[in-house]
């Protein structure tokens, strides 16, 4: 699946599931861990399947566990929100929430390279690993 979309520099790109899988596990990715290929794929699959070839989708198609994966992605700069009021003909307001691609960030990511482990932090954080269990528990010290 792939969304032909346009950036806000006015070029035509397509949003494919390998963009956003790896926009999702670079914006994820820390020093020590990332998420892993399969996971980011999964979510990709999943987000792209509720928008379709569309660029928004409106809220409340979404159920709970979905908008929380949606929530996440926005604080990752992957999605973005809009909000659009109505008057209805009886005089009360109406809200409609909307999720929007934020393709440009999407597309930067996923052109940015891959963050690797550092081999010398690798090997400095595998010294606590070779560290007993009983080391890392606290004792009780004697107060006579």
């Amino acid at each position: 699946m792939a969304i032909m979309t346009k950036t806000k520099h006015s070029e035509f790109v397509t949003l494919t599931v390998d963009d956003l899988t790896r926009a999702i596990r670079n914006s994820i990715r820390n020093d020590i861990r990332s998420m892993p290929e399969e996971e980011a794929r999964h979510m990709a699959q999943h987000v792209m399947n509720f928008f379709g070839y569309s660029e928004r989708i409106i809220d409340n198609i979404l159920e709970p566990e979905d908008r929380d994966a949606f929530y996440m992605l926005e604080d990752s700069g992957l999605l973005t929100t809009e909000r659009e009021e109505t008057t209805l003909y009886d005089g009360r307001e109406w809200r409609i929430h909307y999720w929007i691609f934020r393709k440009d960030r999407i597309l930067q990511l996923a052109k940015a390279r891959d963050k690797r482990i550092d081999p010398i932090t690798e090997e400095a954080m595998s010294i606590y690993q070779e560290i007993p269990d009983d080391v890392w528990r606290i004792t009780e010290k004697d107060d006579a």
